[in-house]
């Protein structure tokens, strides 16, 4: 096995908008006597753990860019749509075990939930006060399951190298998928036992992690799992904390200050212009005519998802369908150019003209309350077996934020008309965002019937609900680490 090497930061405010130069840290070179043993060697540790849940083109998974699972899942349904390299191989669903862009995910960031683990053992080894280790634990075990999660979403169950495996790294020992059940059960183990020692939402941070988030994470594994009950328990937990509520501005969330200020953000990114982390939206979805400032218009809507949205909703407001350039030529679906050829510009946030550099200072908002709203919902009418009128109040509630009336349940009495509608609100309230709709897809089994209805795709399957892993893991596993099926 490789040996494991951690980016450990040099100074202790990475997600606070400090630029610190990063020191790569090989394990082996470690002596667990000696490191770590003050408060600012555990708050580095800590924040490395954060490190690759930023958005970063280089090496964040939450990259607003062709390398960050938002764009690729979302390209994967009628939200966006791509024309060239990864992108495209998403909106065809036809990526295969050579396509680096798919395969990409994994092959760089299986191996930090191994520096994860290995932080966990350096932490509970150390010399720091009990209070310290636990609250440091509670965060890295956080980013430890929301990046399991994240990885298990897109290509099932992972490797998970365990620590007595990763405290000898100069030992080769090829490692097996972890089963199913398995893989289940350590994402939830590690968000419970977050849950249970990080901060209430009230007492967190901005940008950290605290209880609402690890159940918000738990809440989309249960979804994921259609344990419906538990959903509803977890979406209460946090409906019970009394702190969030809806903001009445949608739009605003996504203002440069939006997130800081909204009662409805659970978890967002803190950007800035350095690239501490970075926020390229505008970058990947403007075209280079648009003004007062344009980008490389890389990525477009389609028109089929604009049309699902009624004319009202608030939700659509900055899925740009028209606008002019320097020479006063107006593009839009009659005339679209190249710019709007598949539908409007999916901007979603403040389009921050004054930025300077490739990124902007409006921050990645991950998850919001709207999610709980939405999600305990589904599970109320599904784990039921029947829309109730509580599930489309909690709906109406999320609705009437976005300027629309109420929906009726005698319009959605089965279950079917009213998981189609939930899918449609969710896929309005969330576009953009996390890249969840890839998810929400699979779980009602559309993912593959909206593939061919909406592009018409002669690729996808039910084997492309998964991505596929690359050959060298493949080959790398010895026998041990099988491909998803239909890759082979």
């Amino acid at each position: 096995m490789k040996k494991i090497k951690l980016l450990i930061i040099s100074a202790v405010c990475l997600l606070a908008s400090c630029t610190k130069d990063l020191v790569s840290i090989d394990y082996g070179d470690i002596n667990p006597e000696i490191f770590p043993k003050s408060e600012t060697d555990i708050e580095a540790m800590v924040n490395a753990a954060y490190y690759p849940l930023r958005g970063s083109w280089w090496d964040g998974i939450f990259s607003t860019s062709e390398r960050g699972v938002m764009m690729i899942s979302d390209c994967t349904t009628e939200i966006l749509t791509g024309w060239y390299d990864e992108k495209l191989q998403a909106t065809q669903h036809s990526y295969m075990p050579d396509h680096a862009g798919i395969t990409y995910f994994y092959d760089w960031f299986y191996n930090k939930i191994s520096m994860m683990t290995m932080t966990i053992n350096l932490i509970e080894e150390s010399t720091v006060s009990d209070e310290l280790k636990r609250k440091a634990i509670a965060e890295v075990r956080c980013a430890r399951g929301l990046l399991a999660y994240t990885l298990f979403d897109l290509y099932g169950p992972l490797v998970i190298a365990p620590l007595e495996v990763l405290k000898n790294p100069l030992i080769e020992a090829p490692l097996a998928r972890m089963p199913y059940n398995e893989m289940v059960d350590f994402i939830e183990a590690d968000l419970l036992a977050a849950a249970e020692d990080l901060p209430h939402p009230a007492e967190a941070v901005y940008g950290r992690f605290n209880k609402a988030l690890a159940k918000m994470i738990l809440i989309r594994l249960n979804l994921h799992e259609k344990r419906w009950d538990q959903v509803v328990a977890l979406a209460n937990d946090i409906i019970e904390y009394n702190h969030y509520q809806l903001d009445a501005d949608y739009v605003g969330m996504w203002n440069l200050n939006g997130a800081k200020t909204s009662r409805e953000v659970i978890w967002a990114i803190p950007c800035d212009y350095e690239g501490t982390s970075e926020n390229q939206w505008q970058l990947m979805v403007l075209p280079g005519v648009y003004l007062p400032k344009g980008g490389w218009g890389t990525i477009q809507s389609t028109w089929w998802f604009y049309d699902t949205f009624e004319s009202q909703d608030r939700r659509r407001t900055m899925l740009i369908a028209e606008f002019t350039d320097a020479e006063g030529r107006t593009y839009n679906r009659n005339n679209p150019e190249t710019f709007l050829n598949y539908g409007p510009l999916p901007l979603k946030i403040h389009e921050d003209a004054a930025r300077t550099t490739s990124f902007t200072t409006v921050d990645i908002i991950m998850y919001r309350y709207a999610d709980v709203l939405l999600s305990k919902a589904e599970a109320l009418a599904n784990g039921g077996g029947t829309p109730t009128q509580e599930s489309i109040a909690l709906i109406n509630e999320v609705r009437n934020r976005a300027g629309l009336g109420d929906l009726q349940l005698a319009n959605y009495s089965n279950l079917t008309t009213f998981n189609d509608m939930l899918l449609t609100e969710r896929s309005h309230e969330f576009w953009c965002e996390n890249g969840q709709y890839r998810a929400d897809l699979i779980r009602h089994d559309k993912f593959v019937s909206r593939a061919m209805e909406v592009r018409g795709s002669e690729y996808t399957s039910p084997e492309k609900q998964l991505f596929p892993f690359s050959r060298t893991m493949i080959s790398e596993g010895k026998g041990l680490f099988i491909q998803n099926p239909g890759y082979n």
